[in-house]
């Protein structure tokens, strides 16, 4: 596996990744309904444009295969991170992870905060998050849990 800055070729395989991931990966936590309008954020080119202009942007491959994807927002926000439906448990998730947490470190950052799903809850946790709040996200009309997590920096 390679890991590497992501650009705007990337933004296809990511929008693909990023649909997919939420409807076979997240399938369990949440309603049919609510990945819909979840994986229908796809569509919202402008957000995506942001995400490629503004944000750190790491891509996991697989050969040629994108096989994950993680963002870093105004160096301590970690904006999207998701890994392919086959490739879960390998420790991508962690590698991109790792990768994000030494960019904040620096940048001298002193935290980083994500909103969190229920599917991701568990792997955050595992790299030592802390739950700040319980949130509920009303996306068209349907409501989502997640979870607003944040991680000290500060050894």
């Amino acid at each position: 596996m390679i890991i590497r800055k992501g650009n705007t070729g990337d933004l296809t395989d990511m929008k693909l990744l990023f649909a997919e991931t939420i409807t076979y990966v997240c399938k369990d936590d949440y309603t049919n309904e609510q990945l819909e309008v979840w994986k229908s954020g796809v569509e919202n080119e402008e957000r995506w444009q942001k995400v490629m202009e503004e944000q750190l942007i790491l891509v996991a491959l697989h050969g040629d295969k994108t096989v994950g994807f993680c963002t870093l927002n105004q160096g301590n926000y970690i904006d999207l991170l998701f890994v392919h439906k086959d490739y879960q448990h390998r420790g991508i998730a962690q590698a991109l992870y790792t990768q994000i947490e030494q960019e904040a470190i620096q940048q001298e950052e002193s935290k980083l905060s994500a909103d969190v799903s229920k599917t991701a809850k568990p792997f955050f946790e595992k790299m030592g998050f802390k739950v700040n709040a319980e949130q509920t996200v009303t996306v068209k009309g349907i409501d989502l849990i997640n979870y607003k997590m944040s991680k000290s920096l500060i050894k």
